[in-house]
């Protein structure tokens, strides 16, 4: 279990991110058009994964642009953007925002990517959706980044993120 902040209130994780080094956990999500999305879907990609609670906060929109940005011209990676947010609200959030570059993805369906990756809050008023995250995932599967922004109302470390991608 893991702890962060949430306007000043503690809250806990379900676990812990995976370990760097460690194999990444394959997950199941949902896609735009409602299809599950899983890790294998892109082998051979470095992947990030943008863990928000929901694309309709302030921070959560604002990383999900920043990204978008930083993912201009990278052929060799993937931007996924994971929220508790419907297939069709995340959909209209990257057409109001004009987002090319990430791939919006659902927990509609199942908590278990939020379990596995150990970011499933537990307690506090946003129990049952997820922490900030960023994990990096190299082509090869295997976990190179891992970060649990302390405190939810604040943005996570882009260069540090980018820097393993």
């Amino acid at each position: 279990m893991a702890t962060v902040a949430l306007q000043g209130q503690t809250v806990h994780t379900i676990g812990e991110l995976p370990e760097v080094g460690s194999a990444a956990p394959d997950f199941k999500l949902v896609n735009s058009k409602l299809q599950d999305k899983t890790l294998a879907d892109y082998a051979g990609k470095k992947v990030l994964l943008n863990i928000v609670p929901s694309l309709d906060t302030p921070v959560c929109a604002l990383s999900t642009k920043r990204f978008n940005q930083l993912a201009e011209g990278r052929g060799d990676a993937v931007m996924l953007m994971i929220s508790s947010d419907l297939p069709f609200a995340q959909s209209r959030f990257c057409g109001v925002e004009k987002l090319k570059n990430v791939q919006p993805l659902s927990l509609m369906r199942s908590r278990k990517f939020a379990k596995d990756y150990g970011v499933l809050l537990i307690d506090g008023p946003l129990a049952g959706i997820t922490a900030r995250a960023v994990v990096v995932i190299d082509a090869q599967g295997k976990v190179v980044h891992a970060e649990l922004v302390d405190d939810i109302a604040n943005e996570p470390d882009y260069d540090a993120a980018m820097k393993c991608l």
